[in-house]
């Protein structure tokens, strides 16, 4: 998939300080993109969009248990 199009987009909530986090490119059709903020050149795990609402809807059930 040509990936030169996409918009990459981090969290608001990951500074700047070079720390561990992952950008996700929602722009892409019919999938989604994921990398590394670090690695930006580097792999690009592409999901579909289904399987990365679940996904996130996952994490976010979690983070409201705990």
């Amino acid at each position: 998939m040509d990936l030169s199009g996409a918009v990459w987009r981090k969290s608001i909530r990951s500074g700047d300080d070079g720390g561990e986090c992952v950008e996700v490119a929602l722009s892409l059709p019919g999938s989604v993109g994921v990398r590394d903020s670090k690695s930006t050149g580097g792999a690009v795990i592409l999901c579909r969009r289904p399987e990365w609402v679940l996904f996130v809807c996952a994490v976010r059930d979690e983070a409201l248990k705990g």
